[in-house]
């Protein structure tokens, strides 16, 4: 069990370590993404130079590289146990601290998700999706709606009845969000409808 979790957790940061947005950006766009936009190598930046189709292509292997390892190790070969939790973090922070880009990062949204496709198929996948697009919608800067809606996946889970893994495993992403989107955190929520803008940083 231990070489187990070993295994998937190293694959899963290796696997969530992969550049792909870059990789894309570099190789099908002849563009740097992290010289435009918020400079961040997200799928986000991928769309802001080669538009929606690369975006998605970018989207899908992010979200991929969250899914699959959790998903193998935790709906295929059963670790469902607090193993899970180091194997379920681990291509979140790989994105976030990858060692292909000295250690640094993306925000990790789209592992995040994935992970929680390899988690549960679609049961938190769908409910956060709805969940972060309200927020994003309703509220500026965009790390509060990520924040917000990893709070209402805790209640959602711990209120559900949950294993108490989940609970964990949402518990500890909300640090590591709160960690990548810091940025957006040390700005005043606002409600978008008002017409109000993000302070400055």
């Amino acid at each position: 069990m231990i070489l187990a979790t070993l295994f998937w957790t190293v694959a899963g940061f290796f696997l969530g370590s992969i550049p792909f947005s870059p990789l894309i950006g570099r190789l099908a766009l002849r563009r740097d993404i992290q010289e435009v936009g918020d400079k961040n190598p997200g799928a986000t930046n991928v769309l802001r130079t080669g538009g929606f189709l690369w975006f998605t292509l970018a989207l899908i292997l992010d979200v991929s590289k969250g899914a699959l390892p959790v998903g193998l190790a935790y709906q295929v070969f059963g670790l469902q146990g607090w193993e899970a939790i180091p194997i379920a973090l681990a291509p979140s922070l790989g994105h976030a601290f990858s060692p292909f880009l000295n250690w640094r990062g993306g925000k990790a949204i789209a592992a995040t998700f994935g992970v929680w496709i390899g988690l549960t198929i679609w049961t938190m996948p769908l409910f956060s999706l709805i969940v972060l697009t309200i927020f994003t919608l309703l509220l500026t800067p965009s790390g509060w709606a990520v924040i917000l809606t990893l709070g209402a996946m805790f209640l959602a889970l711990a209120f559900g009845m949950q294993e108490p893994v989940l609970v964990a495993v949402v518990v500890l992403q909300t640090v590591l969000m709160a960690w990548t989107h810091r940025e957006d955190l040390q700005q005043r929520p606002r409600l978008r409808f008002f017409g109000s803008r993000p302070e400055s940083s």
